[in-house]
């Protein structure tokens, strides 16, 4: 297998790092490799059910040693994204209440929803700028009709992440990608903004914090449609693994074509 120069490594999580709870095989191993060979690492995600700070926790109490500021998740990207251009929308989000609260933490509005007042009343979709759709296992009717009529009343239509399903241990649960197809039936509208991977503004932050060129960079994930193109895009270095989302037949065939295909993580140490 061939070798490249690498600086930094930006390496998804779900499906790449750990499943669930669960480290997966090497993996702790390989980014304390790493670490010794002086390599910078990020970690990117696009699930935007918990902060950055709790994704730091959970990789140091899996034995990956991380701080806040080596994540990077969709929900971070779109709240910094609309801090700088767009601060007074007033936003509408299907998602969990982490997810609202790491918009809320960049200074944004995010107006009341399910979870703020009676159920009996009805949120006046004029009041809503934007509609944000991200991963909620909390979706129901009311969501998605409140989300509609603000769409069809021509509110912004934007997601923190558009996956069709989400790798979980024995298998996979529906992503924002269901959701957001369901918007996009019913309304006829299209996503104005997606900010997580494959998204230009994803790479954007990712390269704000490693302050380094694409080239000396290799992004490593598990999805080809995601973590893959976004590498490709940015002609960065690109390694899938085969321990989440995608198989080696579905990369033999896909038109997407990584750099290297990985049996997992561990391997990522004899290419760089």
């Amino acid at each position: 297998m061939k070798q490249v120069e690498i600086e930094g490594v930006i390496l998804d999580l779900d499906g790449t790092i750990y499943l669930g709870e669960a480290a997966l095989p090497g993996a702790v191993e390989t980014c304390q490799a790493l670490r010794r060979r002086g390599k910078r690492l990020l970690f990117v995600s696009n699930k935007p059910l918990e902060d950055r700070e709790a994704y730091a926790v959970k990789l140091t109490r899996m034995g990956i040693p991380a701080a806040k500021e080596e994540v990077i998740t969709s929900t971070h990207v779109m709240g910094l994204y609309l801090k700088r251009t767009a601060p007074a929308l007033r936003l509408y989000v299907i998602g969990e209440e982490k997810n609202r609260d790491e918009l809320r933490s960049h200074g944004l509005t995010v107006v009341s929803d399910y979870f703020d007042q009676d159920p009996k009343e009805v949120i006046d979709p004029a009041g809503i700028d934007a509609v944000v759709v991200a991963f909620d296992r909390t979706l129901d009717y009311r969501k998605l009709n409140t989300a509609y009529q603000a769409l069809m009343r021509g509110a912004h239509f934007y997601a923190t992440n558009a996956d069709k399903a989400c790798p979980v241990p024995g298998g996979a649960v529906p992503d924002a990608g269901a959701t957001i197809k369901a918007l996009e039936h019913s309304t006829g509208r299209t996503l104005d903004l997606v900010a997580g991977k494959p998204s230009p503004l994803m790479l954007k932050v990712a390269n704000e914090y490693l302050q380094l060129p694409p080239e000396r960079c290799i992004m490593v994930g598990d999805r080809l449609e995601t973590d893959m193109l976004m590498g490709v895009e940015a002609r960065m270095h690109t390694a899938l693994v085969l321990t989440g989302a995608t198989s080696r037949e579905e990369a033999a065939i896909s038109a997407i074509r990584p750099e290297f295909i990985l049996e997992s993580l561990a391997d990522l140490l004899e290419i760089i």
